[in-house]
């Protein structure tokens, strides 16, 4: 009798457990259900949104608004903040009703080389020295100018000079082939620069048949002189008195 009660009050128990163990998974199973039914405010796109558009333009055009969308199917990196958004930028082109996130909408610095590079523009890889790429000193985001010395007409000793391209964006700083340690001023280094294609043949001839540099542009109110060359004779001339010029360059000059 004694082993009998035992036994019944053991399947008692079990089935007690097996009660409570039933209950708990179904409390949890409602409170997560409730959970993800939770709605949270996020950006998506109500018109398309090009690549390349600023998180401050899309909001200012309206091409991105705010949506209560349940926490079930939020997209990862969701962004519900417009402060968030203002230094952004669409890296992939949006369709309505596209969530914005951090995988779409990345900073400059994110977005890569590619990213950059839309129309006419091209990505233009410059070797040259240190001292020609301003090593140490240019960086991505930069602005530069390149100035260049030639001869005009070719296979003769008359040089020219001048700013043959402005305004230039820096994709990636002076980057070395060498694992050297030691500063060697003549290495061989490389900046990647965006230009459009008319420009990159420029570019491109003076590297192959003259002398060139690059130029740091400020970072605020650049501002160009007008458009000017320089010769020997230029040089020689500027600040001088016409007398004073011919006596010092003969007089066959004028």
């Amino acid at each position: 009798m004694t082993y009998r009660l035992r036994n019944i009050g053991i399947a008692i128990a079990l089935a007690l457990i097996a009660v409570l163990l039933v209950f708990f998974y179904i409390s949890n199973y409602k409170r997560t259900v409730q959970q993800g039914q939770d709605t949270v405010s996020v950006y998506v796109a109500a018109k398309e949104v090009p690549a390349g558009t600023s998180g401050a333009d899309a909001l200012s055009q309206h091409l991105l608004v705010t949506k209560s969308i349940e926490r079930s199917n939020l997209a990862p990196g969701w962004i519900g903040s417009g402060e968030q958004l203002k230094n952004l930028s669409a890296a992939e082109k949006l369709y309505p009703g596209d969530q914005a996130t951090t995988f779409r909408f990345r900073s400059e610095s994110q977005k890569g080389i590619r990213a950059q590079l839309t129309g006419n523009l091209r990505a233009f890889d410059v070797p040259g020295s240190r001292s020609q790429l301003l090593s140490g000193t240019l960086k991505a985001g930069d602005r530069i100018d390149v100035v260049g010395s030639w001869n005009v007409p070719e296979g003769v000793t008359r040089h020219f000079a001048r700013v043959i391209l402005r305004n230039l964006l820096v994709l990636q700083g002076a980057t070395s082939n060498s694992n050297s340690k030691l500063t060697n001023p003549n290495e061989q280094q490389s900046v990647m620069l965006a230009l459009t294609d008319g420009q990159a043949q420029k570019l491109f001839w003076m590297m192959k048949n003259g002398e060139w540099s690059l130029q740091l542009r400020p970072t605020t109110d650049a501002a160009d002189s007008p458009e000017s060359a320089e010769t020997a004779e230029t040089l020689l001339r500027d600040g001088l008195p016409f007398n004073q010029f011919a006596k010092l360059a003969g007089k066959g000059l004028r």
